[in-house]
């Protein structure tokens, strides 16, 4: 059966491998084995129920939480020719009730629902009436009391393994998991500790930073300006302050939305479908946004303000980068940012999880202020023990210079001893770059030794100093009515020269991706192509597929089958119409063709290789006169599978005898449509019945040529 999965991994999502973890997992589930998938966001855990699910007789179940993940799953496995639905609240009774006869019918092999149908005794006795042989629980953090996400729906998952009379397979995914967590999945659905599948947490295309000293909106508008083309995430921690940069990079021209929990439904949902579909490139959001979020082409998230938490942290970063492309996670910290967070738990945690909570807080600021790799410190608290630093995150590649600041501190340490520790950061800074303010003047602190001792520099870079002094702990924030700096002990040290102070230049904002041409154009016509079917882009094709063929430059189908997620069936619904984008860039660009390199080439030739016994099989089966149906019986292959590896052959320069596979009946009607078709096989087969194949017409175009 595993032999199966890795051509139906092939035929329709375009991968001629497994990553790391996910044939383990799809082994012990062919297998019949119970199992705890833990892979980090981005890895491929969806591949591990929506494969076995093809596999399996019947309708695999996923519970998950996030509704807009249901939608984007099953919008990408229905582009790739798989049936499947969702049951949640964003759809009505009715159509909820339509959908799960369908499923009874066995219409379709995935059937989403979100945690909270399972409080109903009524729903589940509809799945009763269902076959279902596998049931994946997506999110699966949230059985643990002890995870950072516990939802009490989710203990109500036992009802159904309890209830069905067929015991399922039962696979629980999560990217966050603590050891302590881990126990608390197994334990609870009865999973044996041994069969937990758990790949390292490391993103390896992930580069994370911590900029911290610095004006957190200067830095946010030059990294977007920068970064102009490509889609990002900011995090805020409160409504208000999303609203704030909201207003202000609508303001600077940023094509950006925002959600939070306090904008009505309709409002929410428009501002995520306008990110999804590529409307927008910024998307600006509370935590209430992106659980469920399967856009792979976020090149970049930023945390405006300190999580909460690492699990918060990591989830949320972990939406960059999904299509296995380099992103950046940075978070841009302030120290005031400890009491914001400490404010929300104190209003949204019961007595048992204060405690909790608090340390959890505390991991989250031990790595804004690590001098080690960032990478290592994360693996380190989910339990993983590095082998190595990554050598890419913000502190492996920090060669910036030091300048010692020890002077500069002892004036802005001074001025707040000789003003009584009793004024917030704008008085400070007032004073020492000597203002004539009302205030200033009234409490004679123009007349202080500290007045005007920083007058060669701007309220600004002070105040980003004084920033700088916190994020050292060199002084504490009182937030009482006002907010009032306190020098600390260690502030103290510098003051009497026991102490130096050095400081970092700024960290200087950095374009991403390299621009190429052949990419814009085929973000282009990616574009163009999801609007007029109503999905996201990255729906049709992730940014790594658009990448990888403006490295392979595919010029046959056969080739473009070589392109990374590039399956049978997207190859016939989209594969002319790219290959045309290539074909008419590589005739205005001729110099291009010649700079694929040696290494690219070599990897085609590998990879035509590999696949080459396939096909070849199917070939052979031919010649000895089997029927097309037969062999896709015989080889456990979907007829479309069979169908390209002949014409796969053909391209190869092997003999198919084409006019056999075009009734006599059908060779008028389809020389009319392509008469009248502008172009392309779509455009050919929207004229025609629905029992003409488009095998037939690429036969009767062979025929013609």
């Amino acid at each position: 059966m595993f032999t199966k999965a890795q051509e139906l991994l092939a035929s329709y999502f375009g991968y001629s491998s497994f990553r790391r973890g996910q044939d383990e997992t799809i082994k012990n589930i062919l297998d019949g084995k119970d199992t705890v998938c833990i892979m980090p966001t981005g890895g491929g855990k969806s591949l591990c129920y929506q494969i076995p699910a093809l596999v399996l007789e019947g309708t695999t179940l996923v519970i998950s939480p996030l509704i807009s993940l249901m939608k984007d799953q099953v919008d990408t496995l229905t582009q790739n020719g798989i049936p499947a639905t969702y049951i949640n609240s964003s759809i009505s009774i009715t159509e909820a009730n339509q959908r799960i006869q369908l499923a009874k019918q066995g219409h379709y092999k995935l059937l989403y629902i979100a945690p909270e149908r399972l409080d109903s005794i009524d729903f589940i006795d509809q799945l009763i009436d269902m076959r279902i042989p596998l049931i994946a629980i997506d999110e699966a953090h949230c059985i643990s009391q002890w995870g950072h996400d516990f939802r009490p729906s989710y203990l109500h998952i036992h009802r159904v393994l309890d209830y069905l009379p067929v015991q399922p397979i039962v696979l629980a995914l999560t990217a966050t998991a603590t050891p302590q967590v881990r126990q608390d999945i197994c334990s609870t659905l009865g999973i044996a500790e041994h069969n937990t599948i758990m790949t390292t947490f490391e993103r390896e295309n992930l580069s994370f930073s911590v900029v911290k000293g610095q004006d957190r909106d200067d830095f946010l508008s030059g990294y977007i300006r920068q970064n102009k083309k490509e889609a990002g995430i900011i995090y805020a921690a409160t409504r208000k302050v999303v609203d704030q940069l909201y207003e202000k990079l609508n303001k600077e021209d940023v094509s950006v939305a925002r959600y939070h929990a306090g904008m009505n439904d309709n409002d929410r949902n428009e501002q995520q479908e306008r990110f999804l579909r590529d409307e927008v490139n910024v998307m600006i959001a509370t935590s209430a946004f992106g659980m469920g979020i399967d856009k792979s082409n976020i090149r970049y998230v930023i945390h405006y303000q300190l999580p909460k938490n690492m699990e918060s942290y990591y989830q949320e970063a972990g939406r960059a980068g999904r299509d296995g492309l380099d992103s950046e996670c940075i978070l841009l910290y302030s120290p005031q940012d400890v009491q914001v967070q400490r404010y929300l738990i104190d209003q949204s945690t019961g007595a048992s999880r204060f405690s909790n909570e608090l340390e959890k807080l505390q991991h989250m600021t031990d790595y804004c202020h690590t001098e080690n790799c960032l990478q290592s410190f994360i693996l380190q608290y989910f339990g993983e023990e590095p082998k190595q630093d990554c050598g890419r995150c913000g502190n492996c590649t920090d060669d910036r210079n030091s300048v010692d600041v020890t002077k500069e501190a002892q004036m802005v340490l001074s001025c707040m001893i000789r003003t009584n520790q009793r004024f917030g950061k704008q008085m400070i800074a007032q004073v020492l770059t000597g203002s004539k303010n009302k205030k200033v003047i009234e409490f004679s602190f123009h007349t202080l030794p500290t007045y005007g001792l920083l007058s060669n520099r701007s309220m600004k870079d002070v105040s980003e100093f004084i920033e700088f002094l916190i994020s050292e702990e060199l002084i504490a924030v009182e937030h009482g009515t006002y907010p009032t700096l306190k020098v600390t002990t260690k502030g103290k040290d510098v003051l009497l020269g026991n102490q130096l102070i050095f400081q970092k230049e700024r960290v200087e904002t950095k374009q991403i991706v390299k621009d190429h041409p052949l990419f814009e154009e085929l973000r282009h016509v990616r574009k163009e192509i999801a609007q007029g079917e109503g999905v996201p882009p990255f729906v049709i094709f992730s940014d790594q597929t658009l990448q990888d063929m403006c490295a392979k430059l595919p010029k046959t189908t056969g080739e473009m089958l070589q392109v990374k997620g590039i399956g049978e069936h997207k190859l016939e619904k989209y594969g002319n119409i790219f290959l045309q984008v290539i074909t008419n860039f590589l005739e205005q660009h001729p110099d291009i063709d010649a700079m694929i390199t040696t290494e690219v080439i070599t990897e085609r030739k590998q990879s035509k290789k590999a696949m080459k016994n396939s096909h070849h099989v199917t070939y052979e089966m031919y010649k000895q006169r089997d029927t097309l149906s037969h062999i896709a019986e015989v080889r456990e292959l979907s007829m479309q599978t069979v169908e390209n590896h002949l014409i796969r052959c053909f391209e190869e320069g092997m003999e198919v005898d084409w006019p056999s596979f075009v009734p006599k009946e059908y060779e008028s009607m389809i020389a009319s449509a392509v008469e009248q078709a502008e172009d392309g096989l779509k455009a050919i087969k929207e004229q025609l019945p629905d029992n003409i194949s488009y095998f037939m017409i690429r036969a009767y175009l062979q025929m013609n040529k």
